[in-house]
C-alpha cells in the first residue's frame, strides 16, 4: 500500500522559505511513470497544483509559482521536498504531497492523483 506523509512547519512569518517533505512508503519515488506532486488548497479555495518531479528526477513548476518554488528529492530516503519563498499570507493552505503517472497539472478532484498524503496546515502569519 502506497502512502505518503507530508512534514513541515506549521506556521512560517511572511517572506520566509517554507520547506516541506513527503516521505513516501510502498512505492520507490524512482518507479517508472511516476509522478511525485505537491498541491495546495488556500482556505475556500479549490485545489492549486504547485510542482511535479518524476522519476527521473525531471521538475515541473506552475508558472506563477516558478520564481519562489523548488521541488527537489532524496532517493536514499524515499522523500521529495518543496521549497517556496518570500512567503506571504496569500500562501496560507493545506499542502497535499501526491502521486500520478501523467502530469497533471489542473486538479479538480482528488480522483485526478492516484495516492495522497493528509495534508498539513501551513499559515503564514507574523
Amino acid at each position: 500500500q502506497v502512502q505518503l506523509q507530508e512534514s513541515g512547519p506549521g506556521l512560517v512569518k511572511p517572506s520566509q522559505t517554507l520547506s516541506l517533505t513527503c516521505t513516501v512508503s510502498g512505492d520507490s519515488i524512482t518507479t517508472s511513470s511516476s509522478y511525485w506532486s505537491w498541491i495546495r488548497q488556500p482556505p475556500g479555495k479549490g485545489l492549486e497544483w504547485m510542482a511535479s518531479i518524476t522519476d527521473s528526477g525531471s521538475a515541473y513548476y506552475r508558472p506563477s509559482l516558478k520564481s519562489r518554488t523548488s521541488i527537489s528529492r532524496d532517493t536514499s530516503k524515499n522523500q521529495f521536498t518543496l521549497q517556496l519563498s518570500s512567503v506571504t499570507p496569500e500562501d496560507t493552505a493545506v499542502y497535499y504531497c501526491a502521486r500520478a503517472a501523467y502530469l497533471r497539472t489542473v486538479v479538480k478532484t482528488i480522483d485526478e492523483y492516484d495516492f495522497w498524503g493528509q495534508g498539513t496546515q501551513v499559515t503564514v502569519s507574523s
